[in-house]
């Protein structure tokens, strides 16, 4: 189940998107349009820096740099859209809100009835609203299933099947009350829709990178983004485990050391696969890269030679997304339009 497909209308041949990044040091924005039967096209890019004044809480900053990011969005942005495509207005909005103000937390629900049942898409929401939990001062952005198991097998259309047993697992984002309203503030005095879809960063990118890499059924997802690492642990083509790493030094030797002990733990559960997708700004993957290279993982794999570290670079994204203006590639932009492209089209199927 899903809260997005109140933001998608199936009649829609086009439409065009403001994209929204939000971390704990920088805000980035974009222009995105879809068009039916073609790669999403990013047409205008811009990423600010967070300034905070001596004695200033970094929530008011971020908020200020969202208004400035806002302005020029529509003051640069817009013309360029409208020379696109006819229209300088956007359809929907899509924040992506980090650490400090996110939280993603992923867990499995289980369907069992004493006799075979069909599992229907009205059984399993259901199911999941009465196991959601509220919690004070969190607004819940976003919960949606990311795999299906049904009498021990993985399926991708579990819905008018007869099952014993099925497992459901879901991701939810959970973003702070207050920081959540306040962003939906600006955006809203800034942009004429009403449409606005905020999502935890480490879920949408999570999401984002399995459209990336739909082959990698095994694999760590290291997101190195913002200031706080996450581990996504995917087994089988299916979400086994998220874990934050506690060290904020990101790059350091003691960071290093923070994820080797996170590993460490995975491993005593699994076997941990092979492949390692690092996820960061393109300007820190090589230092991250070597930090990682000299840290002891290979002991974890009980093997003399090392996992594959794959830097996730904008270029891996060129047979998924366009980009038309000259700005550098953002990373984090280009995944918020995957993201959206994926869930469009599977909330319209």
């Amino acid at each position: 189940m899903s809260f997005l497909s109140r933001f998608f209308n199936s009649e829609k041949k086009d439409e065009s998107i403001v994209l929204v990044d939000i971390d704990a040091n920088s805000i980035g924005g974009a222009y995105a349009h879809y068009k039916e039967g073609e790669l999403p096209v990013l047409l205008y890019t811009r990423r600010l820096p967070i300034e905070v004044h001596e004695g200033e809480p970094r929530e008011r900053a971020m908020l200020r740099a969202l208004q400035i990011l806002g302005e020029t969005l529509i003051r640069e942005g817009a013309p360029v859209l409208a020379r696109a495509t006819g229209s300088g207005s956007a359809h929907s909005i899509l924040v992506s809100i980090d650490t400090p103000w996110q939280k993603t937390s992923v867990r499995v629900e289980h369907f069992e009835q004493k006799t075979p049942f069909v599992l229907t898409k009205r059984l399993v929401t259901d199911g999941l609203k009465k196991t959601r939990i509220a919690i004070t001062g969190k607004l819940l952005a976003d919960e949606s299933i990311i795999g299906t198991i049904l009498n021990g097998y993985e399926t991708n259309s579990p819905y008018g099947k007869r099952v014993n047993h099925a497992s459901i697992v879901v991701i939810t984002s959970l973003i702070d009350e207050k920081i959540a309203h306040s962003i939906l503030s600006v955006l809203r005095s800034l942009f004429h829709t009403k449409s606005i879809l905020p999502m935890a960063g480490s879920s949408l990118r999570y999401q984002a990178m399995r459209e990336a890499f739909p082959h990698e059924r095994n694999a760590l997802v290291l997101d190195a983004t913002g200031p706080l690492t996450s581990i996504a642990f995917v087994r089988k083509g299916l979400f086994v485990a998220l874990v934050e790493v506690a060290d904020t030094d990101i790059g350091s030797d003691s960071w290093a050391e923070g994820i080797t002990k996170e590993l460490a733990k995975l491993a005593e559960e699994y076997p941990l696969p092979r492949t390692i997708f690092l996820l960061a700004k393109e300007s820190s993957l090589p230092a991250f890269q070597k930090t990682l290279g000299a840290a002891k993982f290979g002991e974890l794999w009980l093997s003399d030679n090392p996992p594959n570290i794959v830097s996730v670079l904008a270029s891996h994204l060129n047979g998924l997304v366009r980009q038309t203006t000259e700005a550098s590639p953002d990373i984090l932009l280009l995944l918020l339009a995957l993201f959206w492209q994926h869930r469009a089209r599977s909330e319209k199927m």
